[in-house]
């Protein structure tokens, strides 16, 4: 059995000469990541109000305590969950056909990949006050325009069925990033695989089961943790189309509630936070783990 390779000082020094040009860069995220995160969690153990103005006491985990026993964050908590899984799995449905159908040479591909990938483009605010105004009004929305010329009666979206509005919305602005994603997964893909698929006489339903749908696997667990990271800190379409109003309200927006909103407590609105981050690193662990089984089994039918 003859022995491992020894590590050297001279081996160890000089990849620290490689490591050390990153090192300031390092030290930079870090101090701009980690620092305020370790700051948020001691001002969540402390009493800490601005208006009015007090001293900032140290309390523990009494900020915890209260949240256990708050209905208003378990509701926040739950609609956040509704429209994170909601939103993130619609778009990734959505996106996939899309890229499908983009994944084919036809004339005018680029100008209509470009029209799909301009919702995505679009400032959150804009889409928000565009789909409660132009959409979703009872008024002149082209939505209920549609239903009036199908013979129905006009319907009043967000202050109805506020949820499934703002979920729609999301639906349409994060359609297009899962859409880039699954094109660059498919285009990906060997052709020589896929023609041999072909000659031996596979259907295009049993290429992409068999095939392109384990090849896309990677890309559709990237996509859900990426959208479920960024969707679960949706903040500005709750406020701009509902205003934070019953059965819409979110984790970010009763967040804000608590402290800048009108509470000023922001030693519990900081509690909140922690939780938040808590809970979206579960959210995307848990939804990461259940598309890994369902694509566990198309593979294996």
């Amino acid at each position: 059995m003859t022995p491992g390779p020894v590590k050297t000082g001279r081996s160890v020094s000089a990849s620290w000469r490689l490591r050390l040009p990153l090192m300031p860069a390092l030290v930079f995220v870090v101090l701009l990541t980690q620092v305020p995160f370790v700051m948020s969690i001691y001002y969540s153990l402390t009493d800490w109000k601005v208006v009015p103005p007090g001293p900032r006491e140290f309390i523990g985990l009494d900020n915890y305590q209260k949240l256990l026993h708050d209905h208003f964050f378990g509701n926040a908590a739950w609609v956040s969950v509704e429209m994170t899984v909601a939103s993130v799995l619609g778009s990734l449905v959505l996106g996939t056909a899309f890229a499908l159908l983009l994944d084919r040479k036809f004339f005018g591909r680029s100008v209509i990949r470009t029209l799909l990938i301009t919702p995505f483009l679009m400032m959150p605010v804009v889409v928000g006050l565009v789909w409660k105004n132009q959409m979703f009004s009872g008024l002149y929305g082209v939505v209920n325009w549609v239903i009036e010329k199908l013979g129905g009666t006009p319907v009043e979206f967000v202050s109805r069925y506020p949820l499934l509005s703002i979920i729609i919305v999301l639906i349409w602005q994060w359609t297009p990033f899962m859409m880039l994603i699954m094109l660059a997964g498919l285009q990906s893909q060997p052709s020589d695989v896929l023609e041999a698929a072909k000659v031996d006489g596979a259907t295009p339903v049993g290429i992409f089961r068999q095939l392109t749908l384990s090849h896309l696997r990677p890309y559709m667990e990237l996509g859900i943790l990426l959208g479920t990271i960024y969707l679960i800190q949706v903040f500005d379409q709750v406020a701009v189309m509902t205003g934070g109003g019953p059965g819409s309200t979110n984790l970010p927006y009763f967040v804000f509630e608590r402290s800048i909103g009108g509470g000023w407590a922001f030693g519990r609105a900081s509690s909140y936070s922690i939780v938040v981050v808590v809970a979206s690193i579960i959210i995307a662990t848990v939804a990461l783990r259940v598309l890994s089984q369902l694509l566990r089994g198309e593979e294996s039918a």
